[in-house]
């Protein structure tokens, strides 16, 4: 971080008179090591710097991203984004006195308990060549994947107001994947924390249960190969936080960002069902719907003090006992829309401005255990990590396969079923939630690769859920 805050302290001092302006400065390593079917995969090391400085003056905001920092570079991105501004003056759609001002001073660093570090390169590979032949338990495993990944940003937010953000995101991921076949019958189980993305260092791999899981991965693919197709029909649906994570992030998280429901992703990623009169009244799910955008978790994803533009990201209520309260939009979309939002203007890069994003969204714990909820059901399927998905570009109309299912009789756990899937209505779905499992039962998960935006910006996300129950729901199998 010196580097940064070196160039931060040159730039302030020789910065142009503007309105208002900000630089915000990158630095992003990443590193990715897998093991294939007993074979080292070529390693993937990525190396990236550079800023983004925005300026607000005569009546316009401008952009000019670059990855030249000395003071020449600065000064042509100055000069970019100067003239942007005279040209959003003359033909933007709303006038540049909306933009936030910050003059906030906050740190924040990832929790690590055992750096990245501490294992050599050699033992890191040795740790993937044992995990991968852990999941070879049988001839018909065709497929073992056993990977590990860190990527580290270290970024400086720094303002003509003074303010100075300084943030350090530290992230260690793994997984594990098994493909089993038996003639035409093919069936893929990951675990290991493929989906159990998070902030922290090596001892992540022990919360994950990364080399604990290759048995159970392995086992339950085989397994998969023998199990009758998932029923089609109307049921009830238990999903496990593994496929959780990725129904709130399609159809509460999307659905609610604030510049999707102003119009600016209709041309790409699309609308949303919801309209800015929803909140405050609308019916989202039922009153065991609780939802949170909630930056103060520690290890989430995207934990963090402040977004992108220097606002304080604070803990707020999204969706309150089913209520829609308030939408993922940042201060400057809140300002376009004239309602309450969360400090989510992200950025997925130094030459990507912040848009309205995610950030950590997450399914508040109810009261049942996980015993709880499957006594609780007469007939319906328990469906474990998500396979596939498909949503409607107004986030309303959607359907999720899963790598796994289990069948639920009269309130007992019976066997494996492969290929589930179900479909439904967002706006119908949530209101059909019956079941929430409590704290014990709740996972810290996240999404790596959430994109949005023109051009692209490919983000990492935090989501948090226990496994919920919804009634009457349509689950089908692949045949379907």
């Amino acid at each position: 971080m010196e580097y940064l805050h070196a160039i931060a302290t040159r730039f302030r001092a020789t910065a142009p008179v503007a309105d208002y302006w900000s630089l915000r400065l990158v630095s992003e390593e990443t590193e990715h090591l897998a093991v294939r079917q007993g074979v080292t995969e070529p390693s993937a090391l990525g190396s990236s710097l550079g800023a983004m400085l925005t300026l607000v003056r005569g009546g316009g905001i401008g952009y000019g991203a670059t990855s030249d920092l000395s003071p020449a570079g600065l000064a042509a991105a100055w000069a970019r984004a100067a003239g942007w501004a005279e040209r959003h003056a003359r033909l933007g759609l709303f006038g540049a006195d909306r933009y936030p001002r910050s003059s906030l001073r906050a740190d924040y660093a990832s929790p690590v308990a055992e750096p990245w570090e501490t294992l050599s390169l050699v033992d890191k590979l040795d740790l993937l060549h044992e995990a991968c032949a852990a999941l070879e338990i049988d001839p018909r495993i065709v497929d073992s994947y056993a990977w590990l990944g860190r990527r580290l940003v270290r970024q400086l937010l720094v303002t003509s107001d003074g303010g100075e953000v300084s943030h350090l995101s530290d992230q260690v991921s793994s997984g594990l994947m098994a493909v089993a076949n038996a003639g035409s019958q093919t069936q893929t189980r990951t675990g290991g924390g493929a989906d159990w993305g998070g902030q922290g260092g090596l001892e992540r791999l022990a919360q994950v249960g990364f080399r604990a899981d290759a048995q159970r991965v392995a086992t339950e693919a085989l397994a998969l190969l023998a199990a009758p197709e998932c029923p089609a029909g109307t049921r009830d649906l238990l999903l496990m936080p593994s496929q959780m994570i990725l129904q709130i992030h399609e159809s509460i998280g999307h659905p609610l960002e604030l510049d999707r429901i102003l119009g600016d992703e209709r041309n790409y990623a699309g609308t949303s069902f919801v309209t800015p009169d929803m909140f405050g009244s609308y019916c989202y799910g039922s009153e065991l719907l609780n939802v949170t955008f909630d930056p103060g978790v520690p290890g989430e994803l995207a934990s963090a003090a402040a977004d992108d533009e220097g606002t304080p990201a604070e803990r707020q209520y999204l969706i309150r006992n089913g209520i829609l309260e308030r939408p993922l939009g940042g201060r400057l979309s809140q300002a376009r829309a004239g309602l309450p939002g969360v400090a989510s203007a992200r950025a997925s890069a130094w030459d990507r401005p912040p848009i309205d994003r995610m950030a950590n969204l997450n399914l508040e714990p109810g009261r049942d255990s996980l015993a709880d909820l499957i006594a609780r059901v007469e007939r319906g399927v328990l469906m474990d990590t998500n396979r596939s998905w498909s949503i409607d570009d107004s986030r309303n109309k959607f359907q999720f396969g899963c790598e796994l299912g289990r069948l639920i009789e009269e309130g007992e756990l019976k066997g494996l079923v492969r290929n589930p899937g179900y479909r439904g209505i967002s706006a119908n779905f949530w209101r059909s939630l019956a079941g929430v499992g409590d704290a014990s039962t709740l996972e810290v998960r996240g999404v790596h690769t959430c994109g949005k935006g023109e051009p692209n910006q490919s983000i990492q996300v935090g989501h948090a859920s226990p496994p919920a129950l919804f009634r009457a729901v349509e689950v089908f199998g692949g045949g379907e």
